[in-house]
């Protein structure tokens, strides 16, 4: 008996169910491999990032993942060279699905009847999502940028549900925006670590820090004051415009009562 339809899995009705020591036999999810094109680029090579992200709550089988790998991959390498770019599967299917078989031959009413709310055995995986969760992740150069969006829309016609495409204001895979990495990085205060970074915080013991102790204590000073500042100014700002639409609104009445007059 073959796979029944994705559409017949697609929607979350109950609770997750794993593969563990007590659901044996499951088979093996069609997608084994989550990271394609040059995987090991470091993290100033693709400034850009370009998300995939999932409209719907709902379940997306393996091979859904895996023929939107695919797509992708086959368009970036084309497109921008199998080194010009670094994709990663960012949703992954735990959840067992399970059949009942039932015998499909000609008079298999007179053999066999079935049962209502059979448990069934495992057939397969699947991945269940949420509404702005991310599905795949694109990380490339800024002048790849419309090719990283139409790999993401072909990506799209791989899985069930409605899709969105976003560009992330972050850089890369990092969780830093593109003005915060620069200024981290001009400060010393970022640490590669491949495809991601982390942040060198002014914690922790000084014979770890070494001679950049007190840097980073600066540092750490100096990015506080920072944030306060510009908190301070969007504050002002925000002050500004209540006033002059304050001030708009007693003009605007104003005008109304002499018109009213006349």
């Amino acid at each position: 008996m073959g796979r029944r339809p994705a559409r017949c899995y697609r929607y979350c009705k109950d609770k997750p169910y794993i593969k563990s020591r007590f659901c044996r036999g499951v088979p093996d999810p069609k997608i084994r491999i989550y990271d394609v094109g040059k995987r090991e680029a470091d993290v100033d090579a693709f400034p850009l990032c370009v998300h995939l992200m999932s409209d719907e709550k709902e379940q997306i089988s393996a091979e859904c993942l895996e023929a939107a790998r695919i797509v992708v991959n086959k368009y970036m390498s084309t497109q921008c060279g199998k080194d010009g770019f670094h994709m990663r599967i960012r949703a992954h299917p735990f959840h067992v699905l399970r059949i009942n078989k039932m015998l499909s031959c000609a008079g298999a009413d007179r053999l066999q009847t079935g049962m209502r709310h059979a448990f069934g055995k495992p057939i397969g995986l699947i991945a269940r999502v949420r509404i702005k969760q991310i599905l795949m992740s694109i990380r490339t150069r800024e002048d790849h940028k419309e090719k990283a969006i139409e790999a993401c829309r072909r990506a799209g016609y791989k899985i069930p549900g409605r899709q969105k495409i976003c560009i992330a204001k972050e850089w890369g895979f990092t969780k830093f925006t593109k003005d915060e990495y620069k200024l981290y990085k001009a400060q010393g205060r970022l640490v590669h670590e491949g495809a991601h970074a982390t942040w060198r915080r002014a914690h922790g013991p000084l014979a770890k820090a070494g001679d950049k102790a007190v840097l980073s204590y600066e540092l750490e000073r100096k990015s506080i004051i920072t944030k306060n500042a510009s908190e301070k100014a969007k504050a002002e700002k925000a002050a500004a415009i209540k006033a002059a639409k304050e001030a708009a609104a007693v003009y605007q009445e104003a005008l109304k009562k002499r018109a009213a007059k006349k």
